[in-house]
């Protein structure tokens, strides 16, 4: 279903040789060349229980290599395609992560305007991930909380948003209110019960499944061993709903709420649906031109159920950061991010405690070389507690730490 959804949004673009002609394309991408050092254990990325993308050691990688081309078709409709690649000994891929089609309609008189987008994108969620191929802007890892959206998170679906354009009335605000309805998300929860929170820029391709840590509980038979996030098992839609208030030139406000509606007693080729729903509050404040405070929160609660309706999982989750960052001389960029996050388990089901409590934080410094041109180092560290690392002869308690080198390249053609 979801490889459908995806050629047909391609054949849509070129199956009209007279429309193609007249496209306009812009491509942007970003390459990120990075030397890692992890003081950790197996990688989640692997399936083990460490908290980085990177397993314990030392590495050179392609972090991220992605490629967005952005199609102009007319004045109100245009397309987004996202492609991206990492190539870094853990799980090297390659593939898309969005495809859609985006409507923006003019401003009405009384300064109403209605947009749209059709296909396979993020929720508008994260206030990190602005940059070419969801990059993020400020820092080379995201947090804990924007980790998990693009691991587990993304929607094929219908969205629409309306907003009124404050300066139609003489304000310096926007507000705007968007509605999402989707299917392909319903094993989503399923990643966060049982690795926990992780922290990363490793998005899930959308043809991708990820690997579960071991699990011993008998209950887990019928349990695939790797979760595919974007499938849908019940047929039901999920909803999104999310509100913004946006000054100009100075920052932003941002609710929402997600519930992907899935039956949590569903299994379709070793995938529960899992019920998860959640909410998340946001903001991003300039103090000037160049000091910003951006903040997150999100809390929630997944359910996944065997054939007799009994909980097998049920956990609630929540996940927030604080980052200041400050450039200086318009070269230099620091930023300093703290986290804490938890999953609650609240399930009797043996031999599967997926409680857990943890605290970060990230220091980065990003030294801009020339156009396009970005050098940075970052230091990493999260201690956290997790009672499930026992089952595989790890201390619960845990201390990671991760320093990074990095050259990352943004173009635009």
């Amino acid at each position: 279903m979801k490889k459908l959804a995806l050629l047909t949004f391609l054949s849509a673009l070129t199956s009209n040789s007279i429309i193609a002609q007249s496209l306009s394309i812009e491509t942007k991408g970003i390459i990120d060349f990075r030397l890692t050092s992890t003081s950790s254990s197996d990688s989640y990325i692997k399936g083990g229980l460490g908290k980085f993308r990177y397993s314990d050691g030392t590495r050179l990688s392609i972090a991220h290599a992605g490629l967005e081309a952005n199609i102009g078709i007319n004045d109100h409709w245009s397309a987004r395609v996202v492609a991206n690649g990492y190539l870094d000994g853990e799980d090297d891929a390659i593939g898309l992560t969005e495809a859609f089609f985006k409507y923006q309609g003019l401003p009405s008189e009384g300064g109403y305007r209605l947009s749209s987008r059709i296909g396979v994108f993020y929720p508008a969620i994260s206030l990190e991930h602005v940059a070419t191929g969801w990059a993020s802007k400020d820092t080379l890892t995201g947090s804990t909380l924007n980790t998990w959206i693009g691991e587990e998170v993304r929607v094929a679906g219908l969205e629409g948003k309306l907003t009124k354009l404050g300066k139609f009335a003489g304000k310096s605000y926007d507000l705007s209110l968007t509605a999402t309805v989707f299917k392909n998300n319903d094993p989503t929860g399923a990643l966060l019960a049982w690795h926990g929170w992780t922290q990363s820029v490793r998005q899930t391709l959308y043809h991708e499944s990820r690997p579960f840590p071991p699990r011993l509980s008998p209950e887990l038979v019928d349990q695939a061993s790797e979760s595919d996030p974007f499938r849908d098992v019940d047929g039901n839609p999920g909803f999104h709903v999310s509100g913004e208030w946006k000054k100009r030139r100075k920052g932003s406000f941002s609710f929402g709420y997600y519930d992907n509606q899935a039956k949590p007693f569903l299994i379709e080729q070793g995938n529960y649906g899992w019920k998860t729903r959640f909410y998340h509050l946001g903001g991003r404040w300039r103090f000037d031109h160049d000091l910003e405070l951006t903040w997150q929160y999100l809390h929630g609660d997944t359910l996944m159920q065997n054939l007799q309706r009994q909980d097998i999982v049920n956990a609630g989750y929540g996940s927030g950061y604080v980052m200041l960052s400050k450039r200086w001389q318009k070269k230099h960029r620091f930023s300093v991010r703290l986290e804490e996050f938890s999953v609650d388990d609240r399930d009797s089901t043996e031999l599967d405690n997926n409680d857990e409590y943890g605290k970060a934080a990230t220091f980065s410094y990003q030294y801009r070389l020339s156009k396009g041109w970005f050098l940075s180092t970052e230091y990493n560290w999260i201690d956290s507690w997790r009672p499930s690392r026992s089952y595989i002869d790890l201390p619960v308690d845990t201390t990671e730490r991760q320093l990074q080198l990095s050259a990352r390249y943004f173009f635009n053609h």
